[in-house]
């Protein structure tokens, strides 16, 4: 049962790129949310499509919703993404919220979505970043698919309290993204909590990473972060192997592990400090210890509170 509500005035930004196929979607889930925000600022990060169109149609009956349009450009690069999440950033920075959140595009949810995460922040102070679990089509859950745990919150939306925002710098810019996955194992590292619930979620309505490119190329992707964002390598081995299990098994698990070879072969700079490394690979490797505990003793595992946190 969901406790007595608590009163955290809340913004949001959404940096929004040729979106005209969800975010339609997205704004009638949050115009009929049960706690509104104090501000939703839509930055049109350089659409080629009618991204802003569609959301020009809203402006007028819902004030609290405000466009800012970036010229449009024909690349996707997610260091520019941050530059529109901190201009939208700046059109809320004078209003007295407590709680800034990012969300994507591409997702819905229901209406009481921000009210339940807005409780969560109200009852745990120390609770720096929040969110809940996310499906996609064809069954994927980011509650049962996933190894990331309770303690990770996916970037799709991403609620912070306002201290915690500012003491991890925001999100830090990298062309080949992991943005939102950084600023949450920073503010682990900084002291604060990160929670995903499992009592709600939310639907990813584009397949995760592929936004304009195909699901191989997604793979290789993440292969490549994994390794420039400090990804343990015997971490790395065990995920490959995990994902040849999923479809379409061998061929994405192996685009996965070529994406981590080649960026230690080209030694692609580190997004992260030394620090962050040493950090995150101390995370993956407690997790990997429960996961062999779980397989030599024949229990049942919960990949979603696999961490100790």
């Amino acid at each position: 049962m969901m406790s007595q509500p608590v009163s955290v005035p809340y913004v949001l930004v959404t940096p929004a790129r040729n979106e005209a196929a969800f975010i339609e979607r997205t704004i009638q889930s949050m115009i009929q949310q049960t706690v509104l925000p104090l501000k939703w600022v839509i930055v049109n990060d350089g659409s080629t499509d009618r991204t802003g169109e569609i959301v020009k149609r809203y402006l007028a009956d819902y004030p609290w919703i405000e466009l800012v349009e970036n010229p449009p450009r024909q690349e996707r690069n997610f260091s520019k993404k941050v530059g529109s999440f901190n201009r939208g950033f700046e059109r809320v920075a004078g209003l007295p919220f407590e709680i800034i959140g990012n969300v994507d595009a591409d997702i819905s949810f229901d209406k009481d979505h921000f009210e339940f995460l807005l409780n969560k922040f109200g009852n745990d102070q120390r609770l720096g970043v929040a969110g809940t679990v996310f499906r996609e089509e064809g069954g994927y859950s980011s509650e049962t698919d996933s190894f990331e745990g309770h303690t990770h919150v996916s970037g799709q939306c991403q609620l912070f309290r306002k201290q915690c925002f500012v003491e991890i710098g925001g999100y830090v810019p990298h062309h080949a993204g992991g943005i939102d996955w950084i600023a949450v194992v920073t503010a682990r590292m900084r002291g604060w909590k990160t929670q995903s619930f499992r009592e709600k979620s939310f639907f990813h309505h584009r397949h995760l990473g592929t936004a304009e490119r195909g699901p191989l190329a997604s793979s290789f992707s993440y292969g490549e972060k994994d390794y420039y964002m400090g990804g343990h390598p015997l971490w790395e081995m065990c995920r490959v192997v995990y994902r040849m299990t999923k479809k379409p098994y061998v061929i994405s698990g192996g685009a996965l592990g070529a994406g981590y070879v080649w960026a230690w072969f080209v030694r692609t700079p580190r997004a992260v400090s030394a620090e962050f490394v040493r950090f995150h690979r101390a995370e993956q490797m407690s997790k990997l210890r429960i996961i062999l505990r779980s397989i030599i003793t024949f229990k049942k595992l919960d990949s979603f509170h696999i961490t100790s946190s």
